[in-house]
């Protein structure tokens, strides 16, 4: 099927759209977008700002991409939203550029981002992430790698979303969330996201650390920056030490257990 753009669509002649891009119908495409081979951008996008994005995106109905940041401190400047290769937008999707010069809004690759799902100013998302439809990162937030954030879900800004971890379905994070572990609630974990540990190819030796340091950091009653010390005094793998480092490097704190009834259980069976 050969590449198509739409006679409604609105293409700026500055912006650099790659030959192989498929433009709907009613889509805007601003000055300073560049748009990499094989891009499909549906009905009534609009792409606009210093953005770029790599090849084979895919962009439904209704997307703003690149809009200015949603910061009463923003005053105009020319900031920047990247996006890298074999992303998904689905309908209503918004992501907005940075409110500064000095850092970028960054999108990775292979992420979907369902339906009316938001991504704010100066966040950082990795590769392979899903957002379900409704979910909401606040500006400055950090998700790694394969992460889930189930539906309505809520990132406050400045927040870090670990490797793998699974946020339920309207969970609400104002606190670091760590690496493999599952969110539910207020700040709450309930257990290590197991299924999304063994589909990701981690060994059961490497499993059982993470349970042994789950118990140790989330279950013992001890302080978590000192249950901390003790496990790297103890001796963990390199699978330990993303947990450990990632707690170390916190900020705003992290999420504890919610010692509910079949809590971690309950978490296994995702």
């Amino acid at each position: 099927m050969c590449p198509v753009i739409h006679p409604t669509a609105i293409i700026d002649p500055k912006a650099e759209v790659h030959p192989s891009a498929d433009i709907g119908p009613y889509a805007v495409i601003g000055a300073d977008v560049v748009l990499g081979a094989a891009c499909v951008i549906g009905p009534h996008v609009h792409i606009t700002g210093q953005t770029t994005a790599g090849t084979h995106n895919r962009f439904h109905a209704g997307c703003v991409i690149g809009d200015a940041p949603q910061d009463l401190k923003y005053t105009g400047a020319p900031t920047r939203l990247r996006i890298g290769d074999d992303n998904v937008f689905r309908e209503h999707v918004t992501v907005h550029r940075s409110n500064s010069m000095e850092e970028d809004t960054v999108i990775g690759s292979h992420n979907l981002f369902m339906a009316h799902s938001h991504v704010g100013h100066n966040a950082v998302v990795g590769d392979h992430n899903v957002l379900v439809n409704g979910a909401l990162l606040g500006g400055h937030v950090t998700v790694a790698d394969r992460a889930l954030i189930s539906g309505n879900a809520m990132v406050h800004q400045f927040c870090r979303i670990g490797t793998l971890a699974l946020m339920q379905g309207g969970a609400v994070m104002t606190k670091d969330l760590p690496p493999f572990c599952v969110a539910s609630g207020l700040n709450t974990l309930c257990g290590l996201n197991t299924v999304g540990l063994r589909r990701a190819g981690f060994t059961p030796e490497q499993r059982r650390e993470l349970q042994w340091l789950y118990r140790q950091l989330f279950l013992s009653g001890k302080n978590v920056r000192e249950a901390v010390t003790e496990a790297r005094a103890g001796g963990v793998a390199s699978t330990g030490l993303r947990l450990l480092d990632f707690i170390a490097q916190s900020k705003r704190g992290v999420c504890t257990h919610g010692h509910r009834a079949g809590g971690e259980a309950a978490a296994a069976e995702h």
